[in-house]
């Protein structure tokens, strides 16, 4: 098992940068939802989409590639991926 794939992780969008192209949304829908504002936002366990500024969700285990693929494939490059841990981005624009 890869090391990202055994990691609890959480993911958050920055709607500033986000362009609305809906690309996280095919990755995880489970994870990833267009609000009526035409941008991506995070949805927690329940669905319920969270629409505060930095709101994180965590990552099922089952998405955890699939949202890494889908921060590195993101136009705006506004999907962080963290580790729940340290905090640490090991998905998205702030990956050196």
């Amino acid at each position: 098992m890869a090391q990202s794939e055994a990691e609890e992780l959480q993911v958050w969008v920055d709607q500033d940068l986000c362009t609305g192209d809906g690309l996280c949304a095919q990755y995880a829908r489970e994870v990833f939802e267009l609000d009526i504002d035409g941008l991506a936002y995070v949805k927690d366990s329940s669905g319920e989409l969270l629409t505060a500024p930095g709101s994180r969700a965590d990552v099922p285990a089952n998405l955890r590639l699939d949202v890494i693929d889908a921060a590195k494939d993101c136009p705006g490059a506004c999907i962080h991926v963290v580790r729940r841990a340290d905090n640490v981005e090991i998905a998205g624009p702030d990956v050196a």
